[in-house]
């Protein structure tokens, strides 16, 4: 089969399309034929070498977690899926032709592959973070880098969920935000101001990590409220960061009962052939994004 893996920590160049062993279901596993795998940040964190020292791992290696595709191996102990059923859900090594899921359920009707691999790790991360920051219904929440893949779930959730939400995000993501139900602002010069204009915050995330932690804990009055996923933070600031992830068989359970309500949409920006896996990760990389970005195997 074709996979992308790399024999080094670096840029996107050290990014190769390879031939590979097929990998197989193990005992509470199954195989998918993936037609699309979701492009996260962390794929290139960890390419880069930034999680070396945290989270190891033996190179060459893989790259991705989320996918949508074809079930066509069940493992061992597995029940309540089949053969030929469509899912998305986590692995590893899933930007390839097969890869093996420890997560998954089945797609809602009327979702693409596309769209459906754009939404394991980012709707696992939303939920999360509105949980650990603590913020309740009729409250406040300020989304800093409001229009990315967590940015769109978190705005979805927390809205269903009775949460007024300011997000800021460029110019040109301004009424995107707006159509999610955000009350929207730019970043930038005066950003703090123009959020006090839009409210009270009560709690805050930083999604982007573009060094406004101080800026969030001056808006909330408490760094309790705060938490990142995006930046370790500075010493002294009492800032959370968000970083060991929950129970994804619960997150895929949640995101499938706000889709099939017509309650959660994050839209694909752009689609990558596999063979683009590098140009995937320079794009994610900028920031910038409206939605996700993803890869058609």
């Amino acid at each position: 089969m074709k996979m992308i893996s790399f024999a080094e920590f670096g840029g996107p160049d050290v990014l190769r399309l390879m031939d590979a062993e097929e990998p197989h279901a193990g005992p509470g596993q199954v195989r998918v034929a993936v037609r699309a795998a979701g492009v996260n940040p962390v794929d290139w964190r960890i390419r880069e070498g930034q999680f070396r020292t945290v989270r190891p791992i033996e190179l060459p290696s893989g790259v991705g977690q989320d996918a949508a595709g074809v079930v066509d191996e069940v493992g061992e102990g597995v029940e309540g899926v089949e053969v030929g059923d469509h899912v998305f859900g986590e692995g590893s090594s899933t930007y390839a032709e097969f890869a093996v899921l420890s997560a998954w359920a089945r797609m809602p009707e009327g979702l693409t592959f596309e769209e459906a691999a754009g939404y394991p790790s980012v709707v696992e991360t939303a939920l999360r973070v509105i949980r650990e920051v603590g913020v309740r219904p009729g409250e406040t929440l300020l989304v800093s880098g409001a229009s990315g893949g967590v940015g769109s779930a978190v705005l979805q959730v927390a809205r269903d969920r009775g949460i007024t939400v300011i997000g800021t995000a460029g110019a040109a993501n301004q009424d995107y935000l707006r159509g999610l139900g955000a009350l929207a602002t730019t970043y930038g010069e005066g950003w703090v101001e123009r959020v006090r204009r839009l409210g009270r915050v009560d709690a805050a995330l930083d999604l982007a990590g573009s060094g406004v932690l101080r800026e969030l804990v001056e808006l909330t009055g408490d760094p309790r409220k705060v938490v990142s996923i995006a930046d370790f933070g500075e010493p002294g600031l009492g800032v959370r960061f968000s970083g060991a992830a929950g129970s994804m068989p619960e997150a895929l359970a949640e995101a499938v009962a706000l889709i099939s309500r017509g309650k959660l949409h994050i839209p694909v920006e752009k689609a990558y052939p596999l063979a683009e896996a590098a140009a995937a990760h320079v794009d994610s990389r900028t920031g910038h994004t409206r939605g996700r970005r993803v890869l058609i195997v």
